[in-house]
C-alpha cells in the first residue's frame, strides 16, 4: 500500500474505508474479468469516492497488491507434526499448493506488479513468521533445525521461483527441498 505522509490512522474511518475497499476489489474480482477492474468500480462497490481510492492507494496496482497481502497473510499457526522436519514439510507442501493456484498466482502477480516493494517485503516477513515459529517449536524439543536463511533459499525460493517461471513443485519435489535443507544444515554442524 502506498501510504502517505504519516500513513494511515490505526482503526477508526481509515480501518472501515480500507476493509470496505478490500471486499470491493475482492468481490469485483471473484466476479469480472480483472482487465475490467476499475478504481471506480471498486469506489462505487465500497461506497466511497474514486479520490478516497487514489489518495489512499495512488493506483489500481497498489490498491490489487495491498488486497493480495493482506490475502497471503497467513491466519493460522503452522501444523504441529511432533517434530520440526515434519512441521516444515507440511507447511511448505501447504504453501506450494496454495500459491501455486490460480488465486494464489494472480496474488503473488499483484504483490509483484506494484510500486515500491513493501509488498514483497511484507509477504517475507510472513514466511519468516511462519518458520521462525516452526524453528522455536523444534528448539523447545531439542531438536536441530535449519537456520531461516538456509528454508528460504533453499525451499521457499525454488517454490516460488517454479510458479512464476515453469511448472509448479509437486509434494515429492518439496519434501526434497525439505530434506536437502535439514541435510545441507547438518553437514555444517557436523564436520
Amino acid at each position: 500500500m502506498a501510504e502517505r505522509e504519516g500513513g494511515p490512522r490505526p482503526g477508526g474511518r481509515s480501518a472501515r474505508v480500507q476493509a470496505s475497499v478490500h471486499r470491493a476489489a475482492r468481490d469485483l474480482l471473484a466476479r469480472m474479468d480483472r482487465a475490467e477492474v476499475t478504481i471506480p468500480l471498486i469506489a462505487t462497490e465500497a461506497g466511497v469516492t474514486p479520490s478516497t481510492i487514489y489518495r489512499r492507494w495512488g493506483e489500481l496496482n497498489e490498491l490489487l497488491a495491498d488486497v493480495a497481502v493482506e490475502r497471503l497473510r497467513p491466519d493460522m499457526v503452522p501444523v504441529e507434526t511432533g517434530h520440526g522436519r515434519g512441521d516444515l514439510l507440511a507447511w511448505a507442501e501447504q504453501y506450494a499448493e496454495e500459491m501455486s493456484s490460480g488465486l494464489g498466482r494472480e496474488m503473488i502477480r499483484d504483490v509483484l506488479a506494484a510500486e515500491g516493494g513493501t509488498g514483497p517485503r511484507r509477504c517475507c516477513s510472513y514466511a519468516r513468521q511462519q518458520i521462525a515459529l516452526i524453528a522455536e517449536r523444534a528448539a523447545a524439543r531439542g531438536e536441530a533445525f535449519p537456520s531461516l536463511d538456509a528454508v528460504l533459499d533453499g525451499v521457499l525460493a525454488p517454490i516460488l521461483f517454479r510458479i512464476l517461471f515453469d511448472e509448479a513443485l509437486g509434494p515429492a519435489r518439496v519434501g526434497e527441498l525439505v530434506e536437502r535443507v535439514f541435510e545441507g544444515d547438518r553437514r555444517v554442524d557436523d564436520p
